[in-house]
């Protein structure tokens, strides 16, 4: 193996990451993602929102306020408001079925339990489906968490770059 190769197992497939000469990672199998990504929500019409990729978070999160569960043809939904941007003009009520409840602990110590929906996601050039929590996190700097449920045998994160998938998207990674 090359000196400047760092084995990393990912399932029962060896993965191997590189590091070129700017110090920058690669992977030989999977796509590399920065600590800070655009990503798509298509199923709740949300073509893009800043997510904080958190390897030290299992679940995803995503801030969300005046959260109401309700039946819907009998079945459990949850209406909530999010706002992508943080700019008045894009907030909107967001309705979809509920999948359940997680019970989180965050890093602060606070255990709460949170409403689950199961949601399609737009992570660079892959699109799958992933549980998110819903819960306020107001006064953090990111709407959203993507944790490593979602990330996990999808990608390998390099903590030095951000908005690394933006392209596919059809962003600009320095634009807001």
């Amino acid at each position: 193996m090359p000196m400047d190769a760092v084995p990393s197992h990912v399932g029962d497939e060896t993965n191997e990451v590189l590091r070129s000469e700017s110090g920058r990672f690669r992977s030989k199998h999977l796509p590399v993602i920065g600590w800070r990504e655009r990503v798509a929500l298509l199923d709740l019409e949300i073509p893009t929102i800043k997510a904080k990729v958190d390897t030290g978070a299992i679940v995803s999160a995503l801030h969300a306020w005046n959260i109401r569960e309700l039946e819907r043809d009998g079945k459990p939904y949850v209406r909530f408001t999010v706002n992508p941007t943080r700019r008045r003009s894009t907030q909107r009520r967001v309705e979809a079925p509920l999948s359940g409840h997680r019970n989180i602990t965050s890093s602060s110590g606070h255990k709460e339990s949170r409403p689950t929906i199961r949601t399609s996601v737009t992570v660079g050039s892959q699109t799958f489906q992933m549980n998110l929590t819903l819960t306020r996190r107001t006064g953090m700097n990111f709407p959203m968490l993507l944790g490593r449920e979602a990330i996990r045998g999808r990608f390998v994160v390099d903590s030095g770059r951000s908005y690394v998938s933006a392209a596919y998207l059809n962003l600009d990674p320095a634009s807001g």
